[in-house]
């Protein structure tokens, strides 16, 4: 028997098969809720967890990276059937996301990720706010004229929301989503559009990464990959279909779930 086939049979027996249709479950809702304003792996993370808490953390993060790259994926392909980007704006913050999520992944066997979970809750709370207050943010797509400043800012962006996603991740669409919105003054449905393009690429890079260190369930993955790529196309049709106002109701919703999430987890989960 081929190595490869004995490594998907070991896989499938450590991964028990009675909890895959909770996981694609799980993995279907991410899916379409990361379509729609990014925040799946506060779904998608939280079952792995659940399902093999004695599993290597690293192995399930490694996983849900597979899954979620599909979706992601799906929903970048039906994005640009309907949107325009400034390419040369969002290749440079596509790299350097790339570069970042490297960075950051690397950078996990040699910094503490508990100051960022302790923040996290914090900083999610000032875009909530920022964007509950500031309504016609994300209303109207004006995006600032092509210049070398804005491909710094494309890099700037790339490289530091990359790193926290190699880093730490949870929240890194809705960190890509504002970025947009605030600093290059896309609308909301835009915004969604390049966030799926960059987050394609820190999931690419997590995934070479730890891959590379075998902490990845390569069955789970792309099991859970499909259930994802279902989700995103709901997802992304119900963001196209309702537009910019819908994506930003969403944001604010799942946001607001995400700061109860990790506030949790942070300080009253122990």
């Amino acid at each position: 028997m081929e190595p490869w086939v004995v490594a998907l049979l070991e896989a499938a027996i450590e991964f028990s098969w009675y909890l895959w249709p909770l996981l694609l479950a799980a993995a279907f809702f991410a899916g379409l809720v990361d379509a729609v304003a990014g925040g799946g792996g506060l779904i998608q993370v939280p079952a792995l967890f659940a399902a093999y808490p004695e599993a290597q953390p690293a192995n399930l993060l490694g996983t849900n990276k597979v899954s979620a790259i599909g979706g992601t994926i799906n929903a970048a392909r039906k994005y640009l059937r309907y949107v325009k980007l400034p390419w040369a704006m969002i290749v440079p913050a596509i790299v350097a996301g790339f570069v970042g999520a490297l960075l950051g992944a690397n950078a996990v066997s040699t910094f503490p990720a508990e100051p960022i979970r302790k923040a996290l809750p914090f900083l999610l709370f000032f875009l909530l706010i920022y964007t509950f207050f500031q309504p016609s943010l994300g209303q109207n797509h004006r995006p600032a004229q092509h210049s070398h400043l804005l491909q710094l800012k494309g890099v700037g962006l790339g490289l530091v929301i990359g790193f926290y996603d190699g880093f730490f991740g949870p929240g890194t669409g809705s960190f890509l989503l504002f970025g947009f919105v605030r600093f290059f003054h896309f609308d909301f449905l835009h915004a969604s559009a390049a966030t799926k393009l960059v987050n394609v690429s820190t999931n690419l890079a997590a995934i070479a990464m730890l891959g590379g260190l075998g902490k990845i369930s390569w069955a789970l993955g792309l099991a859970m990959m499909v259930a994802n790529i279902a989700g995103s196309h709901f997802g992304s049709r119900l963001a196209i279909k309702h537009g910019s106002s819908f994506v930003r109701k969403a944001f604010l919703f799942f946001v607001s779930a995400l700061i109860l999430k990790s506030g949790w987890d942070a300080y009253l989960s122990h």
